[in-house]
């Protein structure tokens, strides 16, 4: 082969390579749209699901009321109105009690979550002091401190509206009643 044959496939195979390249140049993606990209998946990522659990849920105003509806309903099949007015006031008197135990039990339901709730903090908290405690520069870190601190107003909040709780239903609830379910008692964590 000569020299021009040889000049000429390698410009010819050179024009091939380069075409080849803008090619697949155009079929990836470019730099900027694989950041948008990455910015859109950031943002989905970083929006919470919605978590539907029992203290997101209202309490059914349904529960407390085919029971008073059944006692308002009992005094009109009586005979006379003197009978009637009585056992009017009678089923006033038990919806009126009926009602005040419904509201008994669901302090007492509160205060045992409350109490959950605070036991489940404190535990969060003392994992949260370990991990904190076991960095060897914990004198330094501030967001560490924070983060402790604010477990622990968030604690003081939860035990002040428990004693809220506990007020309310003591107040309510004759001194018999007024004895909240006991939560059972956090196991002590072990010492190393």
């Amino acid at each position: 082969m000569s020299s021009k044959n040889m000049r000429r496939l390698a410009l010819l195979l050179a024009v091939f390579t380069l075409g080849s390249i803008r090619v697949i140049a155009q079929d990836a993606p470019s730099v900027a749209e694989a950041a948008r990209r990455s910015r859109q998946q950031k943002q989905d990522a970083a929006k919470p699901a919605q978590v539907i659990d029992n203290d997101v849920i209202p309490p059914s105003p349904l529960a407390a009321a085919p029971a008073a509806d059944a006692n308002a309903a009992a005094p009109a099949a009586t005979g006379t109105p003197a009978d009637a007015a009585a056992k009017k006031a009678d089923g006033a008197k038990d919806g009126d009690d009926e009602s005040k135990k419904a509201e008994i039990e669901t302090l007492k339901k509160e205060i045992a979550a409350q109490k959950e709730k605070i036991t489940l903090q404190q535990r969060d908290l003392a994992l949260a002091q370990d991990s904190f405690l076991s960095n060897a520069d914990h004198e330094h870190d501030k967001a560490g401190k924070e983060k402790l601190d604010g477990m622990q107003s968030d604690i003081t909040q939860a035990q002040s509206e428990l004693t809220l709780l506990e007020a309310k239903l003591a107040a309510i609830a004759p001194p018999s009643d007024a004895t909240a379910p006991a939560a059972p008692a956090p196991p002590e964590p072990a010492k190393p």
